[in-house]
């Protein structure tokens, strides 16, 4: 049994001597060992030894600071669906207010929200065809970030202005219904997208939304609660901002505004926003474990010579 220690660690030592060969080539980037920690600010870290004149040497170099300190749940790169389940945890970590730890977190970014609203005109027999003639959309702090008018693709029948706030003058500024839907869709892509019966925006683009990434505020019963009314009544934006926000919107006979409703559809959103998230990260169904595997049995096999090229077996190892 001795000898056979010896022999194996005989042979792991040469296996090691040769990854550092290796890694000083920039054939094979340098190991991490799983629970290993990056070494702190202001040290020397050292390399693992080489073999120079016979003598077994470390190097050492300055370790900078890092400027970023990420939670090891989340990547700063996650999804938005990896965001909501982590997102009633860590908002639990703050001091209750949505707003300021999501302004503290780099894995809760404003930047990940977005609301949408679209006015549609009518086209087709009749003008009971609706097209998009209108969108839309703000970020999470209400601010516009796009906000164009619509050509249809069908000739307009009924422009529907009571409602729609679309005019024969809009019109000429007027973008194709193409150039739109791609514009939009890029803004939309990878974000939890809100808005109030938002499948009828969604329609309009002709698209549709990850349900995962969609908020819809229309079909939150909490919402409803908060407003004293039926949990699954069908309630209008316009009546939960009166109750809620104590706001008054689609008033007059010039239509509607999409900007308005885009933006108070985020404002709703926010009023629920950890309570949502909290019941939609239980609804959600349980990931997967990631496998966990010994990092050194995948190079086990390679300690033998017959695996190592003949070029690097001359070099002296």
């Amino acid at each position: 049994p001795q000898g056979y220690t010896k022999k194996k660690s005989r042979k792991h030592q040469r296996f090691m001597e040769r990854r550092v060969l290796l890694e000083q080539k920039g054939l094979l980037s340098p190991r991490r060992h799983l629970g290993s920690q990056a070494p702190m600010a202001g040290l020397e870290a050292c390399s693992r030894p080489t073999k120079v004149g016979g003598t077994m040497t470390s190097r050492c170099r300055k370790v900078p600071r890092s400027k970023q300190v990420v939670s090891p749940s989340l990547s700063p790169s996650a999804s938005p669906d990896s965001i909501a389940r982590h997102h009633s945890v860590l908002l639990s970590q703050g001091n209750g207010s949505s707003r300021g730890v999501r302004m503290s977190s780099p894995l809760l970014r404003p930047g990940k929200y977005v609301a949408i609203d679209c006015e549609m005109v009518g086209t087709g027999p009749q003008g009971r065809l609706s097209e998009l003639a209108r969108c839309s959309v703000v970020n999470y702090e209400g601010d516009v970030i796009y906000d164009k008018y619509v050509q249809p693709e069908l000739p307009i029948v009924d422009y529907r202005t009571r409602w729609s706030g679309i005019t024969k003058q809009h019109m000429k500024s007027a973008i194709p219904f193409k150039t739109a839907q791609a514009e939009i869709l890029k803004i939309l892509k990878d974000k939890i997208v809100v808005g109030h019966a938002i499948h009828n925006d969604f329609q309009a683009l002709k698209y549709f939304h990850p349900k995962d990434r969609t908020r819809d505020t229309s079909r939150i019963p909490m919402l409803n609660q908060r407003a004293g009314l039926p949990g699954r009544a069908n309630v209008s934006l316009k009546s939960l901002a009166r109750h809620l926000l104590q706001k008054k919107i689609q008033v007059g006979c010039k239509g509607h505004s999409s900007v308005e409703d885009a933006q108070t559809a985020m404002e709703l959103y926010r009023l629920v926003e950890v309570q949502w998230e909290t019941e939609l990260a239980r609804s959600l169904p349980p990931r997967p474990p990631s496998p966990v595997t010994d990092p050194t049995t995948d190079s086990n096999q390679y300690m033998d010579d017959q695996y190592w090229p003949t070029d690097l077996m001359a070099s002296g190892l």
